[in-house]
């Protein structure tokens, strides 16, 4: 390629990057920069493809002793977005205008309808409350983003195609520096938006938009941790700790539990409709149980307060509200944890005792794990992992701890066996063995 010619993308390149705002300002030099050096030597480089000449590329560089490792990974999101974003056609080079986005694509949708249409579609897959802020919240932030690509549009108006939604999930992992798990909800909320209210096809972006995420072992404590973390909280967010790493259940599962669920004499706790809307029952520990008793009869003289004053009706999940009117009141359906007020629910606008607030039990770990003076950085979550860790290490079958934690998939309980491993009889470091080594004329 001719160096005027080069040089003519690149000046294209660099108008798409600030019009898309897909780097941080000020930065788009040194996109440009890598980009030019990348095709500078693009005849050096085996293959026909960016693809398999990137990785050629990097290693090119990286025999430059000043360049950095931030600077390695500049140039990779260099070259990825102009071959992948801003030309559009991955593998293959072609011309194209400064902007991704041809006349002929340009579709423009009412902002607001979209969203409106976005909930009820949400509401009429059931799908969780969280999930439904997380999905609306994205949506948003992608609207806002277009109108920043398409200010001239009337107000009120968006532009939708799947050339930007690229370049906005581009702009959320290079320019925001998202991580791989918050870029693929991001991307499952407009895949969903796409699917179900636009009736848009993304086609073949569907995979390759997704980030992958690299294996990561789950944070474990040890029990002599875990004990001391537990002595660190008392009363009902001590109980429900101690509930969460003896049952193995996530603290989303811990606050909907219902009093029907609780099993003492055959020692089992159910979930209902847990991840994936799936029922499972796990373990009731025997320690947790005297507590827990005790924990009910107060939530009972609560209920009946409730009552007493006109309320005492909890949520009921699904059409069971309308098919047993009276069940709301009973207290087998009553919340394990009730929150200590009462409020509105978002959705009916009706004035319930909801369950206890999720962020004040992450509040209470943390302050434990710091008054326990742990280094690791523990969340709530990582009581769960310890419960699996711990009972593998126990002797307790693999299988069954996937039916405790309510994995779809053998393989997702395998990641704990790569944590068995390494607490369970490790190897001897040789830098421990050094000096038996050499008494030993070795």
């Amino acid at each position: 390629m001719k160096k005027a010619e080069i040089e003519q993308r690149l000046s294209s390149y660099g108008d798409f990057l600030l019009k898309r705002a897909m780097v941080a300002s000020g930065k788009e030099r040194y996109f440009i920069s890598w980009v030019r050096r990348f095709l500078q030597n693009e005849d050096s480089f085996k293959g026909s493809k960016w693809e398999d000449m990137l990785p050629q590329y990097l290693e090119y560089l990286e025999r430059d002793s000043h360049i950095a490792s931030w600077q390695l990974d500049q140039a990779h999101q260099a070259v990825t977005l102009y071959f992948q974003n801003f030309l559009g056609a991955p593998g293959t080079v072609v011309e194209m205008p400064a902007s991704s986005i041809s006349d002929e694509e340009v579709v423009v949708f009412d902002a607001a309808k979209v969203l409106g249409d976005l909930k009820e579609w949400l509401r009429i897959k059931h799908y969780a409350y969280k999930t439904e802020q997380s999905y609306m919240k994205w949506c948003k932030r992608f609207l806002s983003y277009s109108r920043e690509c398409f200010p001239t549009l009337e107000e009120g108006t968006v532009v939708i195609s799947p050339e930007l939604i690229k370049d906005f999930l581009a702009q959320l992992a290079i320019k925001g520096k998202l991580s791989k798990s918050s870029q693929n909800q991001a991307f499952s909320a407009l895949l969903f938006v796409c699917r179900n209210v636009l009736r848009m096809e993304l086609k073949d972006m569907e995979k390759s938009l997704r980030a992958k995420a690299g294996r990561k072992l789950p944070l474990v404590l040890s029990p002599l941790e875990i004990k001391n973390l537990l002595s660190r909280v008392s009363g009902t967010r001590g109980l429900i700790l101690r509930l969460i790493y003896s049952s193995g259940i996530r603290l989303s599962e811990c606050a909907r539990l219902r009093v029907k669920d609780l099993d003492f004499e055959q020692n089992l706790l159910f979930v209902r409709s847990g991840k994936g809307d799936k029922d499972r029952s796990t373990l009731l520990a025997e320690q947790v149980q005297g507590d827990l008793k005790k924990h009910l009869a107060k939530v009972r003289k609560l209920h009946d307060s409730d009552l007493a004053s006109g309320f005492g009706e909890v949520f009921m999940p699904g059409a069971l509200g309308r098919k047993y009117p009276a069940a709301c009141r009973e207290w087998g359906w009553q919340y394990v944890f009730p929150s200590a007020k009462l409020s509105v629910d978002p959705r009916t606008n009706v004035t319930r005792r909801h369950h206890v607030s999720e962020s004040s039990i992450q509040k209470a770990m943390k302050k434990a794990v710091r008054d326990a003076d742990l280094v690791k950085p523990a969340s709530v979550h990582t009581l769960r992992h310890s419960f699996a860790t711990h009972l593998l290490l126990n002797g307790v079958d693999l299988r069954q701890i996937q039916d405790y934690l309510g994995h779809v998939s053998v393989e997702t309980t395998m990641i704990y066996t790569h944590v068995v491993k390494d607490l369970r009889n490790p190897a001897i470091s040789p830098l421990d063995l050094l000096d038996q080594m050499t008494s030993a004329g070795r």
